[in-house]
């Protein structure tokens, strides 16, 4: 059964965070707070832990449409190709905050995206997800737990998503209520900017 971690965003606790990332570095799958909906997450680095994510999402790994979770824009240059002047621009006017951008995937993407040409890049304005990802030292691959299927308080109450994942995950962090709209999809990789989903995000950035 999943632990359920209370973490203030305002000072997310570091004993606290040390607590979830010690799980994530053991393979561990985390339910965290962003600034949109809740997020399921794990390393990036561990294999087994996105075959997992994988599985209770219903998708191929190869296949999955996962975001990368970064507490800043220095992690791109691992991930993405070199980005042109006016896509970073665009990064650092909107970041962080409630965007996933869609940019060109470099050689170095994990081995389960290699065959990726794009890849999908968060950094959500939520302290508890950044503190977490920045102790860890790489991004969390992500994806969002909202389900169109249910009621929408499931996806914004902690206690709620606890109930439903308590056995599926190993921490449940309670960061407070979440929001029960998703992020903004911005699309970078052609010469125009493509709006893929206007989630909260405002489309005034691009």
């Amino acid at each position: 059964m999943a632990q359920f971690v209370k973490i203030y965003n305002d000072n997310p606790n570091p004993r606290e965070v040390d607590k979830v990332v010690k799980v994530l570095q053991n393979g561990g799958l985390v339910i965290y707070p962003t600034d949109t909906v809740y997020g399921l997450g794990c390393d990036i680095t561990n294999m087994k832990a996105m075959e997992k994510v994988a599985r209770i999402k219903g998708v191929k790994l190869e296949k999955s449409n996962f975001s990368f979770v970064c507490n800043d824009l220095s992690h791109l240059s691992d991930y993405v190709k070199q980005i042109q002047t006016p896509v970073y621009k665009i990064l650092k006017r909107a970041l962080p905050g409630p965007y996933t951008f869609i940019l060109p995937g470099s050689t170095n993407l994990p081995k389960a995206f290699k065959k990726r040409k794009t890849v999908g890049i968060r950094v959500p304005d939520n302290n508890i997800a950044r503190a977490i990802v920045q102790q860890l030292g790489n991004p969390i691959v992500s994806t969002s737990i909202h389900d169109e299927d249910e009621v929408i308080e499931y996806t914004t109450d902690p206690e709620l998503i606890f109930e439903k994942w308590q056995n599926l995950v190993d921490v449940v962090i309670d960061g407070g209520y979440g929001d029960n709209l998703a992020s903004t999809i911005i699309d970078l990789t052609q010469e125009e900017p493509e709006i893929i989903r206007k989630g909260k995000g405002s489309v005034d950035v691009i």
